[in-house]
């Protein structure tokens, strides 16, 4: 390797530093300015090792921390041997969580949960006392108290948010159909290079609709196939409820949206994706998180620096 010059590199003088000790403090080679704060940079890096190590014993990054949809939300599960449905959501700041819906008349007082120390408040609904009246697209809220009042949100971890015709409101709905849809087709193994078709399931119809995802399925993934592309990228698939926003208000982050069809119709979009030798990748902005409260996460515990950073 050479120079500027034809020089050879390592022939330049070069100032040589003895290496430091492991600890957190080896950028202190990059920026002496950071020599006062050697204490502090060891205290943030022993803090690091001890996180680290505690997020490893629980199965690592991408373990149960990266799968939080399947303890919190609603989920099928057990309570001292009993089947039923655990429903958990984390608001350390409220004073009180009930679970409301269709199921129990929206009465606030008949579904009461239960705080830890972490802040993540838990119902356990057991077969033969309230779970079997939860059925598969029930119309759910969260009735949330805290300092300024009491209102009903939708579960952050909610799989389906539906809108209401006439009042145009968002609610969360349960989602758990007798015969969910199973996938035909595996996802294709790797592909060398991607030949990525990037779509909106919306917008794709020529006519000036809002188009689904079947008809997405139908008429768009075969010619995008044709085309010669091994990739379909979708855009806008989380939840958002400003259609104007082109998917980049997201309101719930686990709930496909619902203007394009069901959960089960964008697996089957996804399945016939695979199919055609389509990978699939899916948009998740999670920078780009709505403000709202009555649909989104904002404020959901009652302060401003649950979901997001204060000030605004």
């Amino acid at each position: 390797m050479r120079g500027d010059a034809g020089t050879p590199l390592m022939s330049r003088t070069t100032v040589q530093h003895e290496p430091r000790p492991t600890g957190g403090i080896g950028l202190i080679d990059n920026d002496h300015w950071l020599e006062p704060y050697a204490g502090d940079l060891r205290q943030r890096f022993a803090h690091y090792l001890d996180m680290r190590g505690t997020i490893d014993a629980q199965g690592g990054l991408l373990g149960a921390i990266s799968s939080g949809h399947h303890y919190f939300g609603l989920n099928v599960g057990q309570c001292d041997s009993q089947e039923g449905i655990w429903y958990r959501e984390w608001a350390p700041a409220a004073h009180h969580l009930a679970l409301v819906g269709d199921f129990n008349d929206w009465n606030d007082q008949a579904h009461p949960m239960l705080r830890n120390r972490w802040g993540t408040w838990s119902l356990f609904l057991a077969r033969g006392s309230g779970a079997e009246r939860l059925t598969h697209a029930s119309r759910l809220m969260v009735r949330v108290s805290t300092e300024a009042g009491s209102e009903n949100r939708i579960p952050a971890y909610i799989r389906r948010a539906v809108q209401d015709e006439k009042t145009q409101s968002f609610s969360g709905q349960y989602w758990d159909p007798p015969k969910p849809y199973v996938p035909l087709n595996p996802a294709p193994g790797r592909l060398g290079g991607l030949r990525i078709y990037e779509a909106h399931v919306g917008i794709a119809p020529e006519q000036g609709c809002v188009g689904t995802y079947d008809q997405f399925r139908q008429n768009v993934l075969p010619r995008i196939a044709s085309l010669g592309y091994n990739t379909v990228q979708l855009m806008a698939v989380a939840e958002h409820p400003y259609y104007g926003s082109f998917g980049y208000h997201v309101s719930n982050y686990f709930a496909p949206s619902s203007r394009f069809g069901t959960p089960d119709q964008l697996k089957h979009l996804i399945d016939a994706a695979h199919g055609l030798g389509l990978a699939v990748i899916m948009d998740v902005v999670h920078s780009h998180s709505v403000k709202n409260v009555n649909e989104g996460l904002n404020r959901f515990d009652g302060t401003v620096h649950q979901y997001f950073h204060a000030p605004p």
